[in-house]
Formats: structure tokens, sequence, C-alpha cells
């Protein structure tokens, strides 16, 4: 370990932590690439083998041309997410509001005279249960 200094160790770990940081930003665009719906199949094509073959200056160049576009994307996906995960919780849930709902509506079908006492006796057993 003596022929390995700190600082080498250091610039080893900087190099690797760039090196990957590289490649999530490679594959950001890639998938940004395939997601953009106002670009056609030969411009999908066209800066895909930009980016494969020029990977520095196609990356830079479609950051600065595309990037505010790609936010745009990016933040449409993410609420679309959002909608899909609150329409799931909703669905999940189920209709009403639970148990406190069904006695709320079993109280108001008793006290206008729709049911008897023993079918929302029977009602409000079942509801719990």
């Amino acid at each position: 370990m003596d022929d390995y200094p700190l600082l080498n160790l250091f610039w080893t770990m900087l190099w690797l932590f760039l090196w990957i940081m590289w490649f999530f930003l490679l594959f950001k665009i890639i998938t940004d690439i395939f997601r953009d719906h106002t670009l056609g199949g030969w411009g999908k094509a066209g800066w895909l083998i930009f980016v494969l073959i020029l990977p520095f200056l196609g990356v830079f160049v479609y950051l600065i041309a595309r990037g505010k576009s790609m936010t745009e994307r990016e933040m449409k996906q993410m609420q679309e997410n959002e909608a899909a995960f609150k329409q799931y919780v909703q669905q999940a849930a189920g209709p009403g509001g639970g148990s406190a709902d069904e006695l709320h509506k079993l109280s108001a079908l008793k006290d206008k005279g729709d049911i008897t006492q023993e079918e929302f006796d029977r009602a409000k057993a079942k509801l719990l249960a």
C-alpha cells in the first residue's frame, strides 16, 4: 500500500464517480430520446447515433439543444405517475369513505324508516366484522 498514496486513491475514487455519473447521464438521455413523442423515427435514430458514436459531444449538444424540453418531459412523466398513484390509492380504498361512511348511510336509512332496527343491527355487525 506504500506505492499507492492517499491522493492517488482520492483521484481514483473521483474518476470512478465521474465515470458512473457519465453513464447515468448517457442512459438518461437515451431514455429521453425514446420518450419524446415529438421526434420522428429518423430524428430519434439520428440523435441515438450521434450520442453513441460521439458520446461526449453528442450528450453535450443534446443537453444544450433539448435540455429544457427534457425537463418538461420529465416533469410531465412525474405528474402522470403521481396521478396514477393517487387513482390507484382511491381505487384500492374503495368507493365511499369506508366503514364510517357506510354506518352513516345505514343510520340515515334507519332514521327515514327504510330499514328496521333489526336490519340496521345486522348490517352494522356485518360492516364492523
